[in-house]
């Protein structure tokens, strides 16, 4: 059923039906089921991240500008639903499935995920909980990172954790050089042993390498200050 409401766009109902297989398993769940978990998550709040950066848009449009109260109204509403989402999705993993763990690599792919989740409620929170966010985000990110010690360098997991932290880093640290060193550790990691690979590893690694490419490559050519639009997972 959680493949049905997938396919039919009922990313609410994915994630009930995937927290009801969570709540009747006493061990850690499938890869397949952490794959589904990944989509309908990332799926649940996609709508909202999508909304708040289309209504910052016109709000920095001066053709709008007598609009600018309202639309500071509406995308606090944005953002208040897409905190709620999240909340949620850093309950479900804090309080449901990180405890059933069985092995390092579970463990980054729910600590990843937590920062993950704080990270995206940062994209639209402002002061206080901005920071408390941010710090949350930097904590479990640095938990995955101890936890993946013990992975191969190719693993697709602390590949992804590497790519999603220097996005951390870049993106809400304001931090490029981090971003940059966080990046080309994993690339140069994943380059020295990946003659190693199988095929099934290389396919999954390579996807994240080439993302982690196209970031560092985009950083270290950044001038004059301008953003640039980076890619996680």
């Amino acid at each position: 059923m959680a493949r049905v409401a997938d396919q039919s766009e009922r990313y609410e109902d994915m994630v009930e039906f995937l927290e009801q297989i969570i709540d009747e398993s006493t061990e850690d769940v499938s890869m397949d089921v952490k794959n589904l978990l990944s989509v309908g998550f990332k799926n649940l709040i996609s709508a909202q991240r999508s909304a708040y950066k289309t209504v910052q848009a016109i709000e920095q449009n001066k053709k709008y500008s007598e609009y600018s109260g309202d639309c500071a109204e509406y995308k606090e509403k944005i953002s208040q639903e897409l905190g709620k989402n999240c909340g949620r999705v850093i309950e479900i993993i804090k309080s449901k499935s990180l405890s059933k763990a069985s092995d390092d690599e579970a463990k980054v792919f729910y600590l990843k995920m937590i920062g993950d989740y704080f990270r995206y409620t940062a994209e639209t929170a402002t002061g206080s909980k901005l920071e408390e966010v941010t710090e949350s985000a930097k904590s479990y990110y640095e938990q995955a990172t101890e936890a993946a010690k013990t992975l191969k360098p190719y693993n697709s997991n602390k590949l992804g954790l590497a790519l999603n932290f220097s996005v951390f880093h870049y993106e809400l640290k304001n931090d490029s050089s981090m971003a940059c060193k966080i990046a080309e550790e994993a690339l140069n990691g994943a380059r020295d042993e990946i003659d190693s690979m199988d095929n099934d590893e290389a396919r999954d690694a390579l996807s994240i390498i080439e993302l982690l490419k196209e970031n560092l490559d985009l950083w270290k050519e950044e001038e004059g200050g301008e953003d640039n639009a980076v890619e996680d997972l």
